[in-house]
């Protein structure tokens, strides 16, 4: 049922010519200099860790599935930080809140929405190389070939991204109240469906299909995975190779956690339990330190990532004594 004051959109020139107002975090503009740089920090550094492990994997030769995978993971974690964080970096250094056209939101929320769809796959798909690896590692290079892994990359991102247009679709096809306030740093769902003129639930099913989709139905197939992986271990007798096989699980198991421990909070619950700023600070965790936090889980606990890690740097340190001898010989010349 429409509410007093919607925004009636009768003519294709609305769309374009709409604008959203972030709020971001106006309410603490006296620290909006330490948030900054605070964020920015976080940002670069976030940036650093991610490119690296890119570069790293991508100078591999030989690359096995889970670095594969983790080079995949690296790039969305990448864009997902540059869909969100120059912008509310940008709304830091503003008074009122930042400006945001109606495509420009709608353009945020989709790749948000579909970066973070293609994550919930991708770790399922993660979770089946774990599974191939413990319970089946006699078939493992043959089951995780090449090119399995990358039609699973491929399926991942597809999947992420056509669940994301038909929620962002279904969402801005919503009228929306003259308040165009988000009080929020980014385009999030539940921030935009909270300026919707409706009283009913209907606009929220969308979301619902998308969560079920996005987040439930990977979370079972990971769910099944870890159980097959924890009854071949139960059938492991050396305590020693038991360990051993689970620790190389143990980096996926806290990324999944953090991942859908903030997703499930977020997007599994009514609008009508809707908390901008309990939302802002759960969205902070999400955008910001868990993207900085992936390159260190990986590089503390993934023996490959460790390995590729250290050969960069030996090739990057063996470069330079190369380059400063060749520099010594031609003044000497």
């Amino acid at each position: 049922m429409p509410c007093e004051g919607c925004m009636e959109r009768d003519n294709e020139s609305t769309d374009a010519t709409m604008e959203f107002l972030l709020l971001g975090f106006s309410e603490l503009f006296c620290l909006r200099v330490l948030l900054f740089l605070i964020f920015l920090i976080i940002h670069l550094v976030t940036l650093a860790g991610n490119m690296m492990i890119f570069i790293a994997v991508f100078m591999e030769h030989s690359r096995p599935p889970m670095l594969f995978f983790l080079c995949q993971l690296s790039i969305i974690e990448l864009c997902y930080t540059l869909v969100i964080v120059p912008k509310a970096l940008l709304g830091l250094m503003v008074m009122n809140g930042i400006t945001i056209s109606f495509i420009g939101c709608a353009a945020q929320m989709y790749l948000f929405v579909g970066l973070g769809g293609a994550e919930c796959f991708l770790l399922a798909a993660m979770s089946y190389d774990r599974y191939i690896a413990i319970c089946q590692p006699l078939h493992y290079t043959v089951v995780m070939s090449e090119g399995l892994c990358l039609r699973l990359s491929i399926a991942c991102c597809l999947g992420g991204f056509a669940v994301a247009l038909g929620l962002t679709v279904s969402v801005f096809h919503l009228p929306f109240c003259q308040s165009h306030h988000i009080n929020h740093f980014f385009c999030d769902v539940p921030a935009v469906l909270h300026l919707a003129c409706t009283h009913s639930y209907t606009p929220e099913l969308p979301l619902l299909a998308a969560c079920v989709l996005l987040l439930l139905l990977p979370f079972l197939l990971i769910l099944t995975s870890y159980v097959c992986i924890a009854v071949a271990l139960l059938r492991i007798t050396s305590s020693l190779r038991r360990g051993k096989a689970f620790s190389t699980c143990l980096s996926h198991l806290t990324i999944t956690l953090l991942h859908y421990g903030c997703a499930s909070f977020m997007y599994i619950r009514p609008k009508s339990s809707y908390s901008p700023a309990r939302d802002k600070m759960v969205s902070l965790v999400y955008t910001n330190i868990t993207p900085l936090l992936y390159p260190l889980i990986y590089s503390l606990r993934n023996k490959e990532i460790r390995g590729v890690l250290r050969k960069m740097l030996r090739r990057k340190r063996t470069a330079q004594l190369n380059w400063g001898t060749t520099r010594a010989v031609t003044a000497e010349n």
